[in-house]
């Protein structure tokens, strides 16, 4: 009945954990869309990935899970609707700053790389997301360089 009555009136509105207003509702989303997206480039979205995007939608936003939950739904419908990329790292980069945009590129290789295979539709969305975040190539290296060499990657 609560999650009825939170969607009549905002149909973006999740309960939030550090942010509690309508505009991190839509960042949460947003950013909780484009992981699942990255996620499902290579057509295989395994358990392993859905977990480390729980994990770290759980740890940048300070959410139950419950409240994973129905952000995964909402990120979900929001896939649904999208038409590219940039609607998601356009709300992203609203609020980040460079260093969290960053942050954000490095988990993105934790997720692409979980499955220890890089695929080149993959790298192709890394890419993409990279350049809608204004980041520098420079930092697109140096983040994948990290986490392969965190997940003892050649």
């Amino acid at each position: 009945m609560f999650n009825y009555l939170k969607r009549l009136f905002s149909e973006n509105q999740v309960s939030l954990g550090t942010i509690k207003d309508a505009e991190g509702s839509k960042l949460q989303v947003a950013t909780c869309a484009l992981f699942i997206e990255v996620a499902k480039a290579d057509e295989e979205f395994s358990s392993g990935e859905l977990k480390l995007i729980k994990d770290i939608m759980t740890a940048e936003f300070k959410l139950t899970e419950s409240e994973i939950d129905e952000l995964f739904s909402l990120a979900k419908k929001k896939m649904n609707q999208s038409v590219s990329l940039y609607e998601y790292t356009d709300e992203i980069n609203k609020y980040y700053t460079k260093e969290e945009k960053y942050e954000i590129l490095k988990n993105l290789w934790r997720l692409i790389l979980i499955d220890g295979k890089l695929n080149a539709h993959e790298e192709y969305f890394v890419r993409t997301i990279s350049r809608n975040l204004n980041l520098e190539h420079k930092e697109l290296i140096s983040s994948k360089l990290e986490i392969k060499n965190e997940f003892g990657i050649n």
